[in-house]
């Protein structure tokens, strides 16, 4: 898969992308290691030329405890977040607007878009010290990234034309990237969390793990009891999205935090510690973090997580706690807990997104989902207005799935067509279709049985339970039985995964960035497809798994494949506009409505926190936002 970028304005013509230069300053660092004789004097601790942040408001000050929480069943990317954001390069702070240099410091782009050059930043170091260079990417990519012992398949990313990038050392500073074809969006890509692997490794430390580098590793299998080397990889190094990432305090880091306290099965909390090597500085020289310690309370209910904002014990929040239905009470406590609210932007198409299973085991179900009859009757028998007024405060607005209104992608039908709520209109049609109302008000097939869909959703989103609960009761208006299956969020991706739901309630991805999240219009993604995950199946394996798709799928499909070798922005840009299209056309899933404003807290005291950023995955709230910069001032 290769994704095209929505806003960058890429010169494909030997780009090259400067660093923003280093000032000519004299290096300060915190007072929690001025007194560490251990370490060397901070100047020979930073990179020949430190990445210079300036701070949103103001210079801050050096010191305090940042505590923040997350939930204690596998939440582990609370902390990627914030914390570690730090790739070859990285978002703006403002949002999908550009991509910045970050350890990379410049960069080149071959004239057809298939070759990249990153000039890395001379003198960085891992947090135990050690220099980072091109050794360590090309150990990264080359020996555990690409090693069918650790994954299966390449990621996608680092793949064009099912061949992987070539990964070559120029010199001790400098990487080549060399595609099989273009690749138009291959910073941004880099730019996002899960395409962090080129720094992620050091080979110093993980090279152990590894039985090209120790012949000994099998001592050390055995030692951990896991399977393998790769195992051992993930125990030891982690990988981007898995808890182990955070369990070893020995693993040297490119963050401007490190694991102090790991994360856990056991742990009630887990604590990072600032950096002493860390490669960035303010634009008075000094030396980030500016902040000492990070803390992540792990707490198992959501209310709870809600209760401690309130009552002023987190300094940071919007995880768990950004539903529009928690604005009024976080709101009227600011006072007693001593915080302000900030704001965030959802970048997703749909708030509230029911994923029709065009796939479902109910075979005359099936029929039904794939008529598009029935599934305008469905989404006319729904009264968004009703549920932005109960679940959103009115906060939101009614959309389908197409990509926001500000996005160049947008598409009118896409996103507004059988919005109105019409259950006269609804009852005819499904009368028409022969799906005549029983004596009990429900709808029956032709040859009997109840009309009857079975939606899954996650007890975690309370206003998924509660859009779900009035659906419905509209839908009973026009004799379409709901039956609601909530679950915790593995047995709902379980449900998922073995095909049983006829219904998955979840977000719509690709609301301000529909090429990185165009699941609700291509069924392409293993787990979120979910309009079929039988067809996704099929694309992924050649047909040799899974089940056909619609003809109107395979034509977007087909688009797709050509989409990722275009050769022009202008040609990706056309070819995507008709995926969009054929999507609108064919309306194979029913969205609610769009984003409302998410609502999160800071502590009064803490600044260069933006008063609205981005809510996203592409956009990891609120890495971007550069929180080593963030300060307490009091």
């Amino acid at each position: 898969m290769r994704l095209i970028p929505s806003r960058l304005a890429l010169a494909v013509s030997a780009l090259a992308v400067a660093a923003v230069p280093s000032l000519a300053l004299a290096y300060n660092q915190a007072p929690m290691l001025a007194n560490n004789k251990a370490l060397p004097p901070v100047d020979q601790r930073l990179p020949e030329k430190p990445l210079v942040i300036k701070p949103l408001e103001r210079v801050g000050q050096y010191g305090g405890l940042l505590r923040t929480a997350m939930r204690s069943n596998n939440d582990h990317n609370a902390i990627l977040r914030l914390v570690g954001n730090q790739s070859l390069v990285r978002w703006a702070r403002d949002g999908f607007n550009s991509v910045e240099p970050n350890l990379a410091e410049s960069w080149q782009i071959s004239p057809d878009a298939s070759e990249y050059t990153f000039h890395l930043r001379k003198g960085a170091k891992w947090s135990d010290g050690s220099p980072f260079t091109a050794d360590d990417v090309l150990f990264a990519m080359n020996d555990v990234v690409y090693n069918k012992q650790f994954l299966t398949n390449a990621p996608a990313d680092f793949v064009v034309q099912d061949k992987p990038a070539a990964v070559t050392k120029v010199d001790e500073y400098t990487v080549k990237f060399k595609f099989a074809g273009p690749f138009l969006s291959f910073l941004e890509k880099l730019a996002t969390p899960v395409d962090q692997y080129p720094t992620l490794y050091q080979k110093k430390y993980c090279s152990q793990f590894t039985p090209k580098y120790n012949p000994h590793v099998s001592d050390l299998i055995a030692k951990e009891k896991v399977k393998d080397w790769g195992a051992l990889m993930r125990l030891k190094c982690g990988d981007i999205e898995v808890p182990t990432r955070w369990g070893n305090p020995e693993k040297p880091v490119m963050d401007p935090w490190v694991i102090k306290e790991p994360y856990s099965g056991a742990a009630n909390k887990v604590v990072l510690e600032r950096n002493p090597y860390f490669w960035q500085v303010d634009t008075a020289g000094n030396q980030l973090p500016y902040i000492d310690k990070v803390q992540f309370q792990l707490i198992s209910e959501v209310e709870t997580i809600l209760l401690a904002a309130i009552n002023g014990q987190l300094d940071f929040q919007i995880r768990h706690i950004s539903g529009i239905q928690n604005r009024p009470v976080l709101s009227e406590n600011q006072a007693k807990g001593g915080y302000k609210l900030i704001t965030s932007s959802g970048i997703n198409a749909n708030q509230v997104g029911m994923w029709l299973n065009h796939s479902t085991k109910n075979e005359k179900l099936r029929k039904l989902i794939r008529n598009h009859e029935f599934r305008e009757a469905l989404s006319i028998g729904i009264d968004r207005k009703e549920i932005n007024d109960i679940v959103f405060l009115g906060q939101a607005y009614p959309w389908q799935s197409g990509p926001q209104k500000t996005s160049k992608f947008y598409n009118e039908k896409l996103g507004t067509q059988y919005l109105g709520y019409d259950p006269a209109k609804a009852n005819a049609i499904l009368d028409k279709m022969g799906l005549k109302k029983g004596s009990d008000g429900w709808r029956q097939y032709p040859d009997g049985g109840r009309v009857s869909l079975a939606v899954i959703v996650m007890i975690s989103n309370p206003s998924h339970l509660d859009s779900m609960e009035l659906v419905r009761k509209q839908w009973q208006k026009i004799g379409v039985e709901l039956v609601i299956n909530s679950s915790e969020r593995s047995l709902f991706y379980d449900r998922a995964s073995s095909n049983s739901y006829d219904i998955s309630c979840d977000v719509f991805s690709g609301g301000l960035d529909p090429t990185f999240n165009p699941r609700p219009w291509l069924s392409f993604h293993p787990q979120e497809s979910r309009m079929s995950l039988e067809w996704t199946k099929y694309y992924l394996s050649n047909g040799k798994q899974g089940e056909k798709p619609s003809p109107s799928m395979e034509k977007r499909l087909a688009l797709y494949d050509k989409w990722q070798v275009a050769k022009t922005q202008a040609e990706a840009d056309g070819l995507f506009k008709q995926i969009l299209q054929e999507a609108a056309d064919e309306f194979e899933v029913i969205g609610v409505v769009g984003p409302a404003p998410n609502t999160g807290v800071r502590n009064a005291h803490l600044f260069n926190v933006p008063a609205n950023m981005p809510d996203g995955w592409t956009w990891p709230t609120p890495g971007p936002s550069l929180p080593q910069q963030w300060t307490f001032i009091r």
